[in-house]
């Protein structure tokens, strides 16, 4: 697979693993191991079961997101998502390299490419919808603990824009549709060099996708109990930790964390980016440095155990399929 911009990536990257290494040595090598060694491993494994329901619900949210798809594809679509959220997590270019990886998931299974790219639109416009709202949320709860205290003023403004800065991208997506598709198939192009994007026909076929309203508000739908349910898999982890905070705090946490990694979509699975936010947040919501960067590792395991095994299959899926077409 070929990665553009390959500098900036790597100097991304070395910047990310040194402000992951600086929030792992605040919070304390020992005490963060602790914190990860009460989960036990019949937490992590619990942990990795609600990862899959999550990705289920991803999955039902990008096949709704193509209307006349049957349901009986949803472990197809959810399979897709598996590879896509690893190749986001795990690879080069982040989101952007998952969404290409996805694409091909489903292509390679024999849907027609210009539903496969325009139902990723579509999903993908749901989904910055529900974490608007999700991250709406998260500001509200931020807002109404930090109200009182004088002393987080600045960072009540920074909340404010960081609200601005969500609404503002999902209208420029939203409105800005053809020219992200154009880079989608760009993109495409160069990291899977097989693929063939038409993009004047991806944008009738999305067209005609948008007209179907109950699809649009189906795939919305999903995606907005697939961020819950995420938020709700770190609750139930800190709760194995010891850690005793209400649920909808570490929604709201975890909202704000879900924009930090969205805005880091250069750097590879928000590599700092992740741990930083959760040693700055994690306090507000009464989350010691160690529990916060502990969960934040402990969800990179289960990404790592996650996605590997579904790269490793699809990699070998996709040298099968060359040797077929060879022979």
């Amino acid at each position: 697979m070929k990665v553009p911009f390959r500098w900036p990536l790597l100097a991304a990257t070395a910047i990310g693993l040194a402000i992951a290494l600086w929030a792992i040595g605040r919070a304390g090598l020992g005490d963060i191991m602790a914190a990860a060694g009460r989960l036990g491993i019949g937490g992590f494994l619990l942990l990795i079961a609600c990862s899959f329901a999550v990705l289920g619900l991803l999955g039902a949210a990008w096949l709704t997101a193509m209307p006349d798809a049957s349901f009986r594809r949803l472990p197809l679509f959810t399979w897709a998502r598996t590879t896509r959220e690893g190749a986001s997590d795990l690879l080069p270019f982040s989101q952007i390299g998952g969404i290409v990886v996805g694409a091909w998931t489903l292509i390679g299974r024999g849907l027609p490419a210009t539903r496969v790219y325009a139902s990723i639109i579509v999903d993908l416009t749901t989904e910055m919808a529900a974490q608007l709202l999700f991250t709406l949320f998260g500001l509200w709860m931020l807002g109404a603990i930090l109200l009182d205290a004088d002393a987080m003023r600045s960072l009540r403004t920074l909340a404010l824009i960081g609200a601005g800065v969500a609404v503002a991208v999902t209208i420029a997506f939203a409105l800005l549709q053809v020219p992200a598709l154009r880079f989608l198939a760009f993109l495409a192009r160069r990291m899977l060099p097989r693929a063939e994007v038409a993009v004047d026909a991806v944008v009738a076929e999305l067209t005609r996708y948008y007209r179907v309203r109950r699809a649009i508000l189906a795939s919305f739908f999903f995606n907005l109990l697939a961020w819950a349910g995420s938020a709700a898999s770190a609750w139930l982890t800190l709760r194995l930790m010891g850690e005793h905070q209400t649920i909808l705090h570490i929604i709201a946490l975890e909202s704000l964390i879900f924009v930090l990694r969205s805005a880091a979509f250069v750097v590879p699975g928000a590599i700092g980016i992740q741990e930083a936010g959760y040693i700055l947040l994690g306090p507000i919501f009464g989350i010691g440095p160690e529990a916060a960067v502990a969960l934040s590792l402990v969800k990179r395991a289960r990404d790592i155990a996650i996605g590997v095994p579904a790269l490793l299959i699809w990699q070998m899926g996709g040298v099968r399929s060359g040797l077929r077409k060879s022979a």
